[in-house]
């Protein structure tokens, strides 16, 4: 079967490529390369790579439709990027979104990436429950605080891909990502970031939001729950939560599972959170093995090992 994936020299757009080729699929990669990585890696893959700019209509011109499989992962992300330029969030989001379903024919199946950080509001404020399932309501904060800007452009996207799928006859599968981590992913996210300081042997060791609780999971795990979603047909037209609920752990106890496999015990002073962050995250991931059998296989510790190895050989 042929895949097209929209951000595929991206975090996990990568490693959806990876996991696709190993299946037997064919593959071609689209990406503007603002966010991913034109790197021995990629070349690695050895498929087709498209460099286009989703934001233009025109750039599609260059894609060809014979891909059964759409995967739409280009996305602005990361908490730094959305509150250094919101507005330019929400634009390059949107707009790929309603590009991408311009083009998109019935033939074709679209799988569009979404984000637990759509429940933020609602998260902090007690009005959704944790574990979350994905009848709960969307709640905004605050319309104005710049951090809001990512959830706002996935959840007008979850809507538009919702809609145009069934205005034109596209089945689509709407997956909410919860604390997908890996390597790749760049620095401005926590098990990285954690990684990269223990590998400059700060100390002391600052542990922002120490009591916080978030269920991560590890990018080849998310990566199986794609695929399985995108061939499931009872999961067309829904939303579908993908993540880890059995690896649920506090940032503290993170912390200190970072510093043991880096081998580096410096002071640790407890800091606030960032402003915005919720107290805890963690997904109920019901319907996604209902819809899938899925079950994740990456132990916490073994992914968070593979993470911390892969930026201390690769980042520089």
């Amino acid at each position: 079967m042929r895949h097209l994936v929209l951000g595929g020299a991206g975090f996990i757009g990568l490693h959806l490529t990876r996991k696709l080729l190993a299946d037997g699929h064919e593959v071609t990669i689209v990406d503007d390369f603002s966010r991913g990585k034109d790197d021995p890696e990629l070349a690695a893959l050895d498929v087709p790579v498209i460099s286009a700019d989703l934001t233009d209509p025109a750039a599609f011109e260059s894609i060809p439709h014979d891909a059964e499989r759409v995967h739409l992962l280009a996305a602005i992300v990361g908490v730094r990027n959305v509150e250094r330029d919101p507005a330019r969030v929400i634009r390059v989001n949107t707009l790929a979104v309603l590009n991408t379903l311009d083009w998109i024919e019935p033939h074709q199946k679209l799988f569009f990436a979404s984000t637990s950080e759509a429940y933020a509001g609602g998260v902090a404020t007690g009005l959704v429950p944790v574990p979350t399932p994905e009848t709960v309501p969307l709640v905004v904060e605050d319309i104005t605080a710049p951090r809001f800007a990512y959830a706002v452009s996935k959840s007008l996207g979850e809507a538009a891909v919702v809609h145009t799928g069934r205005a034109k006859g596209v089945p689509v599968v709407i997956g909410r990502f919860h604390n997908v981590y890996g390597s790749r992913m760049g620095a401005d996210h926590v098990i990285p970031e954690l990684s990269l300081r223990a590998l400059r042997r700060e100390d002391p060791f600052v542990v922002y939001g120490s009591d916080q609780f978030r269920a991560f999971c590890h990018v080849d795990d998310a990566v199986d729950a794609i695929v399985r979603l995108v061939e499931a047909d009872d999961a067309a037209g829904r939303i579908v939560h993908i993540g880890d609920d059995t690896a649920e752990t506090n940032i503290g106890d993170l912390t200190k599972l970072v510093l043991d496999i880096a081998g580096h015990d410096p002071e640790l002073e407890k800091a606030p959170a960032p402003d915005g962050s919720v107290q805890r995250r963690c997904p109920d991931l019901t319907r996604l093995r209902a819809l899938t059998g899925y079950e994740p296989k990456v132990s916490l510790e073994d992914g968070v090992r593979r993470t911390f190895e892969w930026y201390r050989d690769n980042w520089s």
